[in-house]
């Protein structure tokens, strides 16, 4: 009999995605019985926060009860009336149920919207750096992730008159992370204007992924359709952050789109959802629980991360080599470390050799975005006070080795 190899696709070769890649050598290390503090994954639930009790008692009672059928492709009707609540609630946004698909997390989100939209050559507009998965199922589906400048000294704001210049007759999306991931950068009102008064002149619709939407340290969040007059706007967001639920795996996607001009696409994301049937439906209707249940988490959740962004913002703009924008929003901090191009070939190599010689786990800002993310690192501020303090202290010995 004759054995030939099986050969993968290109594209799924080519999938890259930072934020779990780097685990692979961590946990080589963690075979050789070291300890490794992980700094790279935005998963509250790894750490002291935990998913509310009645939560987890909704999806138990769910599940005890029988409730383990086979839902809508498009989602349970009473979740889908809970998030357009939640959305008018504390967003502002005006939708009814029809306007929203439940996904399996914001990332099947992504992939139905890149999927639906997207032909070989099409390009989408991303912000420079971003959260990976829109740049990988972009070029999945054979589209150009085209990054756009935000603005490390003004806190990692977009650049608009960049956003302008970037756009061609092969645009076919604009992308707003907010707040963001990896800056952790919360985009005020008249910015966010800015690029719908742009999306408007081109015709473009925009995608705002808003799963951060109350994990605000300074400022006010607005949403994107919020502000939006007429500009059709596909939101994302979902359950994992704000109601930790990290390992539950359930989001949304909706349309605020006043003229009606993206039936069509709505249309062809429900096809893609029929296909890989329904979300998980205990999980759903936890999901309910979570949206009209008690949100007294959501301060708390507030209250603890912000005491972390202060210490980790202070400790690390005190490390020689090291300097970074206070994050107002999310709990991700993007540092710039000096001696990338030197002292390390690349931001890449500086978080591989940092993780061999002091067992703490960052993310290569590369990895993020190749033009605007080179040279930084992303670090989650979840872990409690002392878990933080441990890993820049070693993060300052490493440096103070590295740049004698």
């Amino acid at each position: 009999m004759v054995r030939k190899t099986v050969k993968p696709s290109g594209r799924a070769l080519g999938i890259e995605y930072a934020i779990r890649d780097v685990v692979v050598p961590a946990r080589e290390l963690e075979k050789k019985g070291f300890k490794i503090i992980y700094l790279n994954i935005g998963d509250p639930l790894k750490f002291d926060f935990d998913t509310p009790e009645h939560i987890k008692e909704a999806f138990y009672k769910a599940a005890k009860e029988g409730k383990n059928w086979y839902s809508p492709s498009e989602g349970l009707p009473e979740l889908r009336e809970a998030i357009c609540e939640k959305e008018k609630r504390y967003n502002g946004v005006d939708i009814t149920p029809d306007d929203v698909l439940v996904t399996t997390g914001v990332s099947e989100a992504i992939s139905f919207l890149m999927g639906a939209l997207l032909e070989p050559g099409d390009e989408v507009l991303v912000p420079g750096p971003t959260y990976p998965p829109y740049i990988s199922y972009a070029k999945f589906y054979g589209a150009k992730p085209v990054p756009y400048r935000t603005v490390e000294e003004g806190g990692w704001k977009p650049d608009v008159d960049d956003l302008r210049s970037k756009i061609t007759n092969r645009t076919k999306l604009i992308v707003l992370i907010n707040p963001n991931n990896p800056c952790g950068a919360l985009y005020d009102p008249g910015t966010v204007k800015e690029i719908l008064d742009l999306a408007g002149e081109h015709g473009l619709p925009v995608a705002s992924d808003e799963i951060y939407d109350r994990i605000i340290f300074n400022g006010e969040f607005r949403s994107t359709a919020a502000l939006s007059k007429d500009v059709p706007v596909i939101g994302l967001n979902g359950f994992s952050k704000v109601y930790l639920m990290t390992g539950w795996r359930l989001g949304y996607i909706y349309f605020w789109d006043p003229e009606g001009v993206l039936a069509e696409l709505k249309e062809a994301i429900v096809k893609l959802a029929r296909i890989r049937i329904c979300p998980n439906t205990p999980v759903q209707l936890a999901g309910i629980a979570a949206l009209r249940g008690p949100q007294d988490h959501v301060a708390e959740i507030v209250r603890k991360l912000r005491e972390r962004r202060d210490l980790a913002f202070k400790r690390l703009n005190e490390i020689e080599g090291i300097s970074t924008a206070r994050p107002e929003g999310a709990f991700y901090i993007f540092p710039r470390v000096e001696g990338i191009g030197s002292v390390w070939k690349s931001d890449k190599e500086f978080v591989l050799e940092f993780l061999r010689e002091k067992k703490v786990l960052l993310v290569h800002g590369s990895g993020f975005c190749p033009t605007y993310g080179q040279g930084h690192f992303r670090a989650v501020f979840l872990p409690p006070p002392e878990v933080l303090e441990e890993a820049f202290n070693r993060l300052e010995e490493f440096m103070i080795s590295k740049m004698r």
